[in-house]
């Protein structure tokens, strides 16, 4: 390819630099999981490698993920409350998963209510139907304020696809400046899951941060992702520096495998979480230029001459960059899309009309159309936008453990009333283990917590304005 040429593929569902091609069909196109035992990892330190013969490997020629059957077959796991939502289902049971009858109210008690929660008042528009929102799992919400305009099964666990690289990101982005260089190891590279997707990092060459995180945000790059991980001291390092922000995030419902979303047992997330990531990433300037990014150019090989070419890499988010039957949304400015196997489509989405900005969250629609995903959320935010100011908040984003107590005041320090122990005492009756804040039965504590601020979401983080349609990195 010559210099400036955008690589496109055969397949609406993944447009740029091809995945290994020894993925099989059937396969989700942004991070696949393995089907097979001649494309599984030969990495012993994956994370779940285990081995893949007899019973397993037999499994995974019948469609199972190689590592996730191999995983459950010697840990048992597969029947776990954590794994529901990500494993496949049997063919002969059709029906679609129900949500748990009990999730975390991290929020306010409704997010932890299974169904649509809407409060609206009267002159406010209608939610589209259950034929419009087939997502297992949404949430609308104010992106600066926190407030959540309505919800269904935000904190249903479920697995997250590419958007886990959200919380990647707010873990690992700040550790490098983005003009620094690394010359990549072979090594960097090893452990990636087979059929992964790939922006096409060669070993034994140079780049910078900022055409590594380009990487990961355009072409949802699980090499650009360990190669960054690499760098920041490991796979299994950075997996658990994401576990313990995911932490500090309040966001509850995440139990971290991979750094780079792909398909593994017991990773889970929610639209909760993932929103949670969103709204913290979008603090920092580099995280809204990268995720803003509809299309690049990034370092290809060197030539005769000793010159780097460059070909051209677009953005997955179809919001953002279009498609062939799907036109950029107006006012978005990102944030990250996912498709595997087990997640279905997940796309979390930030767009601005005027002075308000809105955060959508969209887990694996039921009606598997192409760009479902996409569709949902555009409608969920036409509603957003049309319903702001019409509806009765039915829960809240909340903040960083540091600066949230669960009530909405914080301290001159940025931190919340009362510090990290009430914060966890908050969150620990919000998280629905004491039932504190279950619908019936409220402690007089509790409801004093309500009156003073579970709703009342003045607590704003200002945003910039938001990058509005389409923006090319140089």
């Amino acid at each position: 390819m010559g210099s400036g040429s955008i690589r496109r593929s055969a397949g609406a569902l993944f447009r740029g630099v091809l995945s290994a091609s020894r993925a099989k069909a059937g396969t989700f196109t942004d991070v696949p999981t393995t089907f097979c035992a001649s494309t599984a990892s030969s990495d012993p330190t994956a994370p779940n490698a285990s081995a893949t013969t007899g019973s397993a490997g037999c499994a995974a020629r019948h469609g199972f993920p190689l590592r996730t059957v191999a995983a459950l077959a010697s840990t048992g796991l597969l029947a776990t409350p954590l794994l529901a939502g990500t494993a496949h289902a049997d063919p002969k049971e059709p029906k679609a998963p129900k949500p748990p009858t009990k999730m975390s109210q991290i929020g306010g008690d409704r997010l932890g209510t299974p169904g649509v929660q809407v409060a609206l008042k009267p002159g406010a528009p209608k939610l589209p139907g259950p034929d419009t929102l087939t997502a297992r799992s949404w949430i609308v919400s104010d992106a600066e304020s926190g407030k959540v305009l309505a919800a269904k099964n935000p904190h249903w666990q479920l697995a997250p696809a590419s958007t886990l690289k959200m919380l990647f990101a707010d873990t690992v982005l700040p550790k490098f400046p983005k003009d620094q260089k690394h010359t990549v190891k072979p090594a960097d590279l090893a452990g990636m899951g087979a059929g992964s997707s790939l922006v096409g990092i060669k070993e034994n060459l140079s780049y910078t941060v900022r055409d590594l995180w380009l990487g990961v945000f355009l072409r949802s790059g699980n090499d650009a992702v360990h190669t960054l991980s690499a760098m920041n001291g490991g796979t299994k390092a950075t997996v658990a520096q994401m576990q313990r922000h995911a932490k500090e995030l309040n966001a509850q419902d995440t139990h971290v495998v991979t750094p780079d979303g792909y398909d593994a047992p017991g990773q889970v997330s929610s639209a909760y979480d993932l929103s949670l990531f969103a709204r913290s990433g979008l603090q920092n300037p580099d995280f809204r230029e990268y995720c803003s990014t509809a299309s690049a150019q990034f370092p290809g090989d060197k030539g005769k001459d000793g010159k780097r070419a460059t070909f051209g890499i677009q953005n997955t988010n179809r919001l953002l960059s279009g498609d062939y039957d799907m036109k950029p949304y107006p006012g978005i400015a990102g944030v990250k899309n996912g498709s595997t196997t087990n997640a279905g489509s997940t796309f979390t989405g930030v767009a601005q009309r005027g002075d308000r900005k809105l955060l959508v969250t969209v887990m694996n629609p039921e009606k598997k159309e192409h760009n479902e995903a996409y569709r949902e959320a555009a409608k969920l935010l036409d509603w957003g936008f049309a319903a702001a100011d019409k509806v009765e908040p039915v829960g809240r984003l909340v903040g960083p453990r540091n600066e949230d107590d669960g009530t909405g005041a914080v301290g001159a320090k940025g931190e919340g009333k009362g510090g990290k122990q009430s914060t966890q005492a908050a969150l620990d009756s919000a998280g629905g283990r004491s039932g504190a804040w279950t619908a019936v039965g409220l402690s007089a504590a509790a409801v004093a917590l309500l009156v003073v601020g579970a709703f009342a979401v003045h607590r704003r983080w200002p945003l910039p304005e938001l990058v509005r349609g389409r923006r090319s990195g140089k």
